[in-house]
C-alpha cells in the first residue's frame, strides 16, 4: 500500500472537530458542528451520529439516523454477500480484502466496536507483513480518533515487533509519525522530537495530520526537549522544516527567538501559539499550560546562564513584562527547586546560584560509600552470628 493509497478511515478530521466542539475555543464551536453534521451525513454515520447527538445534548432528528441506517445494512449486506462470493469462488487475497472492506465500513461510519472486531478478524485472515501492519496502523487510527491511549499503545507496540520481521521503508516511517504523535498525547515530548526529526524529509502520514500540523509538532516538541545546539542543527536549518515554517503563524518567531535570545518576542509568540495552536490540538491541549509553563523555564534558565546576576528591572525588559510579573513568576519556580539562582528584593537582583558539578558528584559519591558501609556492617553481623 503506498503513500497515496491510505485511507483516512476513520477520520481525524472529523475527531479534531469534536474536540473543537467539546473543548476548543467558543468561535470555534459553530464551524466545529456543522463539518462534524456535514461528514456524518456524507459517510451515513448513523453509530457516531448517535454517540455525538448523547454527548452534546442534540435533539435526534429520526428520519436521518432512520435512512442512515437503511444505508448501512444495504452496504453492509453487499460487503457480506461479496465476503461470501470470494470464500466460495475466490482466494485468500480477496477474501483478506473484502473482510478489511467491512473493518474499514464499520470504521468510516463510526461504531468503534464492529471496526476493532472486524478489523481483527481481517488481521487472522491476512498473511502478508505489510497488509497486516497496514491493519494495525488503522487500530491505532482508531485509538487516536477516541482518545483511547491503550488501543494506541497496544498496536504501536505490535506493530513495533512486527516492522523488524519485514516493514517495508515507508511503513517504518510511518510508525514513527504514528509513534511520535502518540508520545506527544502522553507529554513525551524528547521521544516525539526525537521520532519526527527522524522523519522530517520522509513524512507521508497525510491520513494521520497534515504536513503543517506535522512541522508545528516537530517544533514544539523540539524547542522543549532538545539542547539548544541540536534546535540549531536538526530543526532551524532543515530544510523541511523552512519550506512551510513562514506558513504556520507565529511559528518561525517563536523557533528563531529563544535561539537567538530575543525573550520579548519569544514571550509573545509562545503566548500567541497556545491560543492559535494548543488550545486548538486534539494532541496538545491536555499539556498546554504545562509546556507554556517549561517553555517560561527554560526561557529564564537560558537568559541566567549568561549572567552571575542581573536587574530584576533588566530581567523585565528583556522579557517584556512588568517587574511585578518577573518576581512573582521566578519566586514560584525557584521555590519549587526549577531555576538556580535567589532574588535580592532588598537591592532587586536576581543571583545565579548553578550548582558545582563536581561538588555535586563527591556529595554523591559520599553518599553511596556510607550505603556500602552499612550494608557491609549489617552483613558482617549476619556473618559473626
Amino acid at each position: 500500500m503506498s503513500s497515496e493509497e491510505v485511507p483516512k478511515i476513520p477520520s481525524i478530521e472529523l475527531s479534531q472537530n469534536r474536540f473543537l466542539l467539546t473543548s476548543g475555543p467558543k468561535e470555534t464551536h459553530a464551524e466545529a458542528q456543522e463539518a462534524i453534521l456535514k461528514k456524518i451525513k456524507e459517510d451515513h454515520m448513523a453509530p457516531f451520529y448517535e454517540l455525538i447527538c448523547e454527548e452534546q445534548g442534540w435533539p435526534v432528528d429520526a428520519a436521518l439516523l432512520e435512512s442512515m441506517k437503511k444505508e448501512n445494512e444495504e452496504a453492509l449486506k453487499k460487503l457480506d454477500e461479496r465476503l461470501k462470493d470470494a470464500e466460495e469462488n475466490l482466494g485468500e487475497t480477496e477474501i483478506s480484502d473484502t473482510l478489511l472492506a467491512r473493518a474499514e465500513h464499520f470504521a468510516k461510519i463510526g461504531d468503534k466496536e464492529k471496526s476493532l472486531t472486524a478489523y481483527r478478524v481481517a488481521f487472522e485472515k491476512t498473511v502478508a507483513v505489510g497488509s497486516r501492519l497496514d491493519i494495525l496502523f488503522a487500530n491505532i487510527r482508531t485509538g487516536f480518533f477516541y482518545r483511547d491511549n491503550d488501543i494506541v499503545s497496544r498496536n504501536i507496540e505490535k506493530a513495533r515487533s512486527m516492522i523488524e520481521e519485514g516493514g517495508d521503508w515507508d511503513r517504518r516511517n510511518r510508525l514513527k509519525v504514528y509513534e511520535g504523535a502518540y508520545l506527544m498525547t502522553i507529554r513525551d515530548f524528547k521521544g516525539a522530537a526525537d521520532l519526527f526529526i527522524a522523519t522530517l524529509s520522509t513524512f507521508t502520514s497525510t491520513e494521520l495530520m497534515e504536513y503543517k500540523e506535522f512541522v508545528t509538532y516537530a517544533v514544539l516538541s523540539s524547542v522543549l526537549a532538545l539542547k539548544r545546539v541540536d534546535i540549531k542543527n536538526k530543526v532551524i536549518d532543515s530544510p523541511e522544516v523552512l519550506e512551510v515554517l513562514h506558513e504556520i503563524p507565529h511559528l518561525e518567531d517563536y523557533l528563531r527567538s529563544l535561539y537567538a535570545g530575543d525573550y520579548s518576542k519569544f514571550f509573545v509568540s509562545l503566548a500567541a501559539l497556545e491560543t492559535s495552536a494548543m488550545k486548538r490540538s486534539w494532541v496538545l491541549f491536555p499539556h498546554y499550560r504545562y509546556y507554556v509553563r517549561e517553555m517560561r523555564i527554560r526561557g529564564y534558565a537560558q537568559l541566567l546562564e549568561s549572567y552571575r546576576s542581573l536587574t530584576m528591572q533588566s530581567m523585565a525588559h528583556s522579557f517584556g513584562v512588568s517587574e511585578e510579573f518577573i518576581d512573582r513568576d521566578l519566586s514560584k519556580f525557584i521555590s519549587a527547586g526549577r531555576l538556580n539562582c535567589v532574588i535580592d528584593k532588598v537591592n532587586g537582583i536576581v543571583e545565579t546560584n548553578r550548582p558545582d558539578a563536581k561538588n555535586a558528584q563527591y556529595q554523591q559519591a559520599i553518599k553511596q560509600g556510607d550505603i556500602l558501609l552499612n550494608r557491609v556492617q549489617k552483613l558482617s553481623r549476619v556473618i559473626n552470628v
